[in-house]
């Protein structure tokens, strides 16, 4: 047996030095001792492996990482990371036009947001009032807008509001209604005449989610349908109804 090397094979203890001369037996061992090596599991599928350099090597050939993007070879630590990595401008592009200016947005809530601050050099009259009288118009159920006793269209006056030097707290520049500290008037100014403290205009019109979450703009709303975080719709459903919202004349029928 020495010299043909005819010895029966010696089965190892994956941790301490033990051989037996069966599988059985090893098994046996490890079993009552917890001596088996520890295994590193593929995050996506049953694979196990024994170091975790080999698990991955398999999870990047197969793009099994949990919350990995195969396409840029970067990894996120949560899922929420991924998604948003996923939705962002390196895979989406500027698909989302502005029907005014043609400048190209990745999302449904970068062009919504561009047109309610007013910042559109073609549409310079368009703003968040101007937009929630449009919408009004055609969402007459209250699909995603707020039933209200009265609605003073605010378009017609432009009201703006600024700071004194009253604003001044010995360190910052104080907002008087929510207490948040501004480095500069300018700041507090931006503050107090974005949307920030109007009311809530629009709604989530997940009804058999039971959603009851509230927006004061459009753009706020079209962020948490993107978000998917009441799993209403999908991402790209959500591009494809900011289109019809800014250049349609039908009612609104917000459905997946």
């Amino acid at each position: 047996m020495d010299a043909l090397d005819h010895w029966a094979p010696l089965y190892e203890c994956d941790t301490c030095t033990r051989e037996f001369g069966s599988w059985h037996a090893a098994q046996q061992h490890m079993d009552a001792l917890d001596h088996w090596a520890e295994t590193y599991l593929c995050e996506t599928c049953d694979s196990e492996f024994y170091s975790e350099k080999a698990a991955k090597q398999h999870m990047q050939a197969k793009g099994h990482f949990k919350n990995y993007c195969l396409e840029c070879d970067r990894y996120f630590g949560n899922a929420n990371g991924l998604r948003m990595h996923l939705n962002s401008n390196v895979h989406r592009g500027h698909n989302v036009e502005c029907p005014f200016c043609r400048t190209g947005y990745t999302t449904a809530s970068g062009l919504s947001h561009h047109l309610e601050s007013g910042s559109c050099p073609k549409a310079a009259t368009v703003n968040r009032e101007v937009i929630l009288s449009m919408i009004r118009k055609r969402d007459p159920q209250g699909t995603i807008t707020n039933k209200q006793i009265e609605w003073q269209n605010e378009s017609s006056v432009k009201i703006t509001y600024e700071a004194n030097r009253l604003a001044w707290n010995g360190s910052a520049w104080e907002c008087y209604i929510c207490h948040g500290q501004f480095s500069t008037i300018n700041g507090l100014n931006m503050h107090l005449n974005s949307p920030h403290h109007k009311g809530k205009i629009y709604h989530c019109p997940n009804k058999k989610g039971a959603c009851d979450k509230e927006f004061v703009s459009l753009g706020g709303l079209f962020n948490h349908l993107e978000s998917e975080s009441c799993s209403y719709m999908r991402f790209e459903k959500v591009q494809k109804h900011v289109s019809n919202m800014f250049n349609g004349h039908r009612f609104i029928a917000f459905t997946d």
